[in-house]
């Protein structure tokens, strides 16, 4: 008898050793945990515990190192790469994508297949097949999806069947997305993306691992692997923009008295949780003006007073999300019984309808200085030559600004379209405190011209435009001129640009000018890349009959 229960304790410890050896999700895609690490985290819609077993035999498992990744991809190796619309506000939905890049000259076609891009040269030169893997003939010449193989093979690595398609023989990657103890699966060409709602992800930094495998025959091979840190936080995600007109270089976040700053506050809310909200701003701007609450996340303030100044903006928004527990009244107890030993008293109850307020912060240490502040064209006249020239005009801008005094002038005429420069030049100037100087300028050939004009000094760079005509040189013709201002947005932005170019290539650090030059916070502003507009412009220094020519002792 006693023989007999060792036989079939033997027996049942034999049962037990696959299940022993079975390999688990989390074996496969995630580093070593902690147990129970799933529990610590809610579930996530649609997705898997990684408790779950893993088909070895179909999805076989390669440690880093191992010698057959060499040969899991045909002409190289494939990268996955991971990207999210991280950071998310808790509640909301985040999004992760992941692209496949395969080896140089490789490329998935229509229908799915990888084949070689054509007259591309690799390594090892041009290929006579145009295929890397033709699925399509392994679909019709084999039995993949047909009848019995069709239950064996088609399935995912916990043996879940994969879903009904009818373009599913175009699907040729297996994605298996794993975070928080948890996972999901899903088919793809060369990209895939899934998006999870984060009202039930721990708030903090979290890490999403991605296990990419490709069809091989009846099994699968794996070809990549990648993860990438993405954050769930409870504060609003912010970013704010500040820009100012006549502001040589708000990056330094140095910014000009007596002018309006646009302040524009961007909330990063990918998935459009935060639609239905009602938003507040909140500003307080360092300047002893008070609290300014706006709905607009669009705001003008004037500092009138130079000096360093601490700005502090709130935004508040009021979104769905847990309610507090409520107390449950107590039932009704024996007059003997004491009302407050009653345990229903302790219970809770929630209310899943509740609004909560959630904020983003954004602070900020800006400096005020003076600049120029503007700057006016307000008389051109016709100059005589004491040796009359043929074609060649003289003409003087008479030009007032107001703020500090600049320290350079600097002139683009443009073609009567306002589209195309055609010459430009700066000059030093020494101004007195009236803020009025002559500008004496050549023009070469009648016609129409816009006259572009700016003074400045290191912080600030002010603006003025104007039209001019210039008539043929008939002595007894009289001159005709028209002076206007320019109103089209569209000439502005190509005179801001060329001016750009000119003061760029006088003072490396000249920055664009613009009625709103951008500045995004924490120093991260727009690149503005004019390189090949400069060449066009500025060819060299052997330009021959410039339009636009300086005079000696002339501005």
């Amino acid at each position: 008898m006693e023989c007999l229960y060792c036989f079939l304790g033997f027996l049942l410890l034999a049962a037990r050793l696959p299940l022993a050896a079975a390999k688990r999700f989390h074996d496969v895609l995630g580093n070593e945990r902690p147990s129970g690490y799933m529990r610590e985290h809610n579930q996530l819609n649609g997705w898997c515990s990684d408790e779950n077993e893993w088909n070895e035999k179909l999805y076989p498992v390669w440690k880093r190192g191992d010698m057959r990744w060499k040969n899991s991809w045909k002409g190289g190796h494939v990268q996955a790469v991971l990207t999210s619309d991280s950071p998310a506000l808790v509640g909301s939905n985040i999004t992760f994508v992941v692209n496949l890049v395969f080896p140089r000259c490789q490329k998935e076609d229509a229908d799915g297949n990888i084949v070689y891009e054509k007259n591309c040269r690799n390594d090892t030169g041009l290929s006579a097949d145009p295929y890397v893997y033709n699925w399509t003939a392994w679909s019709e010449d084999g039995d993949w999806g047909n009848g019995s193989s069709h239950r064996h093979h088609d399935v995912f690595p916990d043996g879940k069947p994969f879903p009904p398609h009818h373009g599913w023989r175009k699907w040729n990657f297996v994605y298996i997305f794993h975070t928080l103890g948890q996972y999901f699966q899903k088919l793809g060409r060369c990209s895939a993306s899934i998006s999870i709602n984060t009202a039930n992800v721990t708030v903090g930094p979290q890490i999403m691992e991605v296990t990419v495998y490709r069809r091989h025959e009846r099994a699968y091979v794996p070809i990549a692997q990648v993860k990438d840190v993405y954050v769930v936080t409870d504060e609003i995600p912010i970013y704010v923009t500040m820009s100012q007109k006549n502001n040589r270089n708000s990056s330094d976040d140095t910014f000009l008295r007596d002018l309006p700053i646009v302040f524009d506050v961007l909330i990063h809310d990918p998935s459009h949780f935060l639609n239905q909200s009602a938003i507040y701003y909140k500003w307080n701007f360092g300047d002893n003006t008070g609290l300014f609450v706006s709905n607009n996340h669009t705001l003008n303030h004037t500092y009138v007073l130079n000096g360093t100044f601490s700005l502090n903006l709130t935004v508040q928004a009021a979104v769905p999300g847990p309610c507090p527990p409520t107390p449950r009244p107590p039932k009704p107890t024996p007059s003997s019984e004491p009302a407050g030993d009653n345990p229903l008293e302790l219970s809770e109850i929630h209310d899943e309808n509740c609004l909560i307020n959630r904020y983003g912060y954004f602070t900020a240490t800006i400096t005020i200085v003076e600049g120029v502040l503007e700057v006016n064209i307000i008389q051109v006249t016709d100059v005589l030559m004491p040796v009359p020239q043929p074609d060649t005009s003289l003409m003087d801008f008479v030009v007032t600004c107001q703020g500090t005094i600049p320290r350079e002038v600097c002139t683009v005429i443009s073609d009567p379209t306002c589209q195309i420069a055609q010459n430009a030049v700066c000059n030093p100037v020494d101004v007195d405190e009236t803020c009025q100087l002559t500008v004496r300028r050549a023009f070469n050939g009648a016609g129409t011209y816009c006259v572009n004009l700016t003074l400045g000094d290191d912080v600030s760079l002010a603006l003025t435009s104007t039209l001019i005509s210039i008539p043929g040189r008939d002595p007894v013709s009289p001159l005709r001129m028209a002076v206007g201002a320019l109103t089209s947005i569209g000439c502005l932005a190509v005179f801001v640009t060329v001016i750009t170019l000119l003061v760029y290539k006088k003072h490396k650090t000249y920055k664009p000018i613009e009625n709103s030059a951008g500045n995004v916070a924490k120093g991260k502003g727009l690149n503005v890349f004019l390189n090949h507009a400069k060449a066009v412009f500025f060819p060299g220094n052997q330009e021959k009959d410039p339009l636009l020519k300086n005079q000696p002792g002339i501005l």
